[in-house]
């Protein structure tokens, strides 16, 4: 049961999969208008997750040289016409952040 996480915890830092990326995407533009910068490089490597009623992220994603910046992403479903739909909501961004810098909610 070590991997087992409380509702509202924050599970454990994990390599970033496809999927994590693909959350990445959905928020480049919004990403990039806050840190007033374009990204060529922008990979995640890093993610943590914590299921409320919906579900939140924080993702480590490396945008060249030696730098990394820390997004918070809050993902829910909807249902418009009985079709479901994924959102993406961007809750914050922190620059200047390292590889070794951990993943802690902010």
């Amino acid at each position: 049961m070590a991997n087992r996480v409380e509702l509202g915890g924050w599970g454990e830092t994990k390599d970033a999969t496809g999927e994590t990326q693909n959350i990445c995407y959905q928020v480049k533009d919004e990403v990039e208008q806050k840190t007033d910068k374009k990204y060529v490089d922008y990979t995640a490597t890093e993610y943590r997750s914590q299921i409320v009623n919906g579900e939140n992220f924080l993702i480590k994603v490396f945008v060249g040289g030696k730098d990394y910046i820390h997004l918070r992403v809050f993902q829910f479903i909807t249902f418009v016409r009985d079709v479901e739909e994924i959102k993406y909501v961007l809750l914050g961004v922190e620059q200047h952040k390292t590889k070794e810098d951990p993943l802690v909610p902010f």
